[in-house]
């Protein structure tokens, strides 16, 4: 009983790290609606800022919690800084788009931390006076973890008392409550945005920076904490900091015990709790429901077929396209074979995101079991391709089918979250079960026969079916599913009022969706030649996510356009310098900062206004 008590207690210690960091995302998304991938970032800045402070000044305990406080300061201006250059000139752009612009942010802290901190692992000071351990029930415990169990409820105290009793926490809940009737009521919302990031932000770089006597500072620690903090804040319901603070403590204890009672889903086990909760609690424990999702696409204006030479451009690229091979070499065949089977994977998301208005962080499972299918229909049975080819979207499709009955019964982040979960679900069972899927060694030598081998042969094999697809896409969104689609995604209400049945139009959307990339995934992993279980991780959805917002989520290019700039830009940039994800974050940047609308949108207003003349 002692050894679990102990247990229980850093299941606590690990609780109040977890509550500091999503108490200021949901602090954040809750005033301003920004889904903010920077967040971890400020996390993993927090702990190297506290990391050189305390190195410095942290012998003596003054010394130490002045560089925590430091730190945790230094990185809430930066926060403010990124409101006022960044995200204030965004705020009248689709939401999404915000969530690319901290999405630039995160590559160009990356290499920005690894500039000044170098690409080791840093181990810190342990906390002056705190070094030692205490015996609970005859089982050490260390003192900095019991600070750490009590400095949990001293923060959630001291945000009750700024949000009940301070003026300032009384415009922040009205903001939170109604943003629009707040800015009518006189309250400048471009100041209380500020000063919520800078408290968001600073509250993830105390985080951090209380985290260094725990563990090493590594330039890995921003994607995994940002994960962890929106699980917490969908379970506990997002603008509830008592929710954060009530899921934080059960994710805490769910991630120490579940080592000891489900070692082999440890993994994925915070996942699968907060789908359970999702699907028991729509709106997490102590959430509420909103009158529109806050991450939905915006409507934006109908799509219209092309008139004249415009109908047929799809036809004139494919035609230009399958000319290539006479004069590109094997490396640009390369190139543009990925850019080919990315433009499917983000095309077919853009059908959830542009015609469905269901934004989805976990697009990458069905690209992965696409390419999983046809891998293991190769190794285990021998399959020629064509089979292992139709095995991939046939895979992704039936998982979509599962996955999507249970996610299109949410909307907005909540919606977007249960599709992380899915997907972090079967990278679990990938990753984990090595007689069937090679587990993380992956599954070698799945390479074309020898009537595709060459690049020019199987880059014209995957422009015909790649192509294929992209037209299907495209055939669907003007047919009738189509425009029931955006009926769903402009009103839900009104398109159930008419006699649509929206939900089973957007589960048909997801598994259709789902079979796009699969057939995708399959052509990786022919083009690659093997397949492993990051084809599922997190950044390859974010990837497609990012490519789906840099082209446009109101056009049927925009998608295209995105993964043929986006994986055209990562290419040159990793070939011509080391510090490629500063390069491309900053490029993503102005890309944001000047197109609003995405590429593809731009021009085509462009165009419009241009017509209009």
């Amino acid at each position: 009983m002692s050894f679990y008590f102990v247990q229980f207690l850093s299941g606590l210690a690990a609780a109040a790290t977890l509550f500091l960091v999503s108490s200021g995302l949901t602090i954040v998304f809750g005033v301003t609606r920004i889904v903010n991938f920077a967040h971890g970032s400020f996390y993993m800045l927090g702990a190297y800022m506290g990391w050189s402070l305390i190195e410095r000044w942290g012998t003596t305990p003054l010394g130490f919690w002045g560089g925590v406080a430091l730190a945790s300061l230094a990185v809430g201006l930066l926060g403010a800084l990124m409101e006022v250059g960044l995200l204030r000139r965004l705020y009248r752009s689709p939401e999404l788009f915000q969530l690319l612009a901290t999405f630039g942010v995160v590559l160009v802290v990356q290499d920005v931390a690894s500039a000044a901190w170098g690409a080791e692992d840093l181990l810190g000071r342990r906390a002056p006076g705190l070094k030692g351990s205490v015996d609970i029930l005859d089982q050490p415990f260390p003192l900095y973890d019991l600070v750490l169990i009590g400095l949990g409820p001293v923060v959630l105290g001291l945000l009750w008392l700024l949000f009940n009793r301070t003026r300032w926490g009384t415009l922040v809940r009205a903001a939170t409550q109604d943003r629009e009737m707040a800015a009518a009521l006189g309250v400048d919302p471009a100041r209380l945005f500020t000063g919520v990031l800078f408290l968001g932000s600073a509250l993830a770089g105390l985080g951090g920076a209380l985290q260094v006597p725990r563990e090493a500072v590594t330039l890995h620690m921003d994607m995994a904490i940002v994960v962890e903090a929106f699980v917490v804040v969908v379970v506990g319901g997002m603008g509830s900091l008592t929710g954060a603070f009530v899921a934080s403590l059960l994710i805490g204890q769910l991630q120490a015990f579940g080592i000891l009672v489900f070692p082999q889903i440890t993994l994925v086990l915070v996942f699968l709790f907060m789908a359970v909760v999702l699907v028991i609690r729509p709106y997490g424990l102590l959430g509420r429901a909103e009158d529109a999702p806050p991450t939905a696409a915006s409507p934006g204006p109908p799509l219209v077929l092309a008139a004249g030479l415009g109908r047929w451009a799809p036809a004139l690229l494919l035609a230009v396209l399958a000319l290539v091979p006479l004069v590109a070499g094997d490396y640009a065949l390369i190139v543009l074979t990925e850019v080919v089977i990315l433009a499917l994977v983000a095309a077919s998301l853009h059908l959830l995101i542009g015609l469905g208005g269901l934004v989805s962080f976990g697009h990458a499972a069905y690209f992965g079991l696409g390419a999983y299918g046809a891998a293991l229909m190769v190794k285990h049975l021998a399959a020629p391709m064509p089979l292992a080819l139709a095995a991939a979207p046939l895979l992704a499709g039936v998982g979509a089918l599962i996955a999507g009955w249970f996610c299109v019964r949410r909307s907005g982040l909540y919606f977007a979250m249960l599709t992380l979960a899915f997907a972090q679900i079967a990278w679990s069972v990938v990753f984990q079960w090595y007689g069937v899927t090679g587990g993380d060694n992956g599954i070698l030598g799945v390479w074309p026969p020898g009537w595709a081998s060459g690049k020019a042969a199987y880059y014209w094999l995957t422009l015909a079916l790649a192509g294929g697809a992209l037209l299907l896409l495209r055939r669907a969104a003007f047919a009738p599913f189509g425009y029931t689609l955006r009926a769903g995604r402009d009103s839900a209400l009104r398109a159930e009022a008419v006699g649509i049945d929206v939900r089973r139009h957007q589960w048909l959307a997801f598994a259709l969706a789902g079979s796009a990339a699969g057939l995708a995934g399959g052509l990786y992993a022919f083009a690659k030649g093997s397949v492993f279980p990051t084809l599922m991780a997190v950044p390859v959805s974010v990837d497609a996510l990012v490519m789906v917002l840099m082209g446009g989520i109101q056009t049927l290019s925009g998608p295209v356009v995105g993964a043929a700039v986006f994986h055209l830009l990562e290419t040159q940039a990793m070939s011509l310098t080391d510090w490629w994800r500063l390069g491309l974050g900053l490029i993503i940047v102005v890309l944001v900062l000047a197109f609003p609308k995405g590429i593809a949108g731009f021009a085509r207003d462009l165009w419009l206004r241009r017509a209009e003349r």
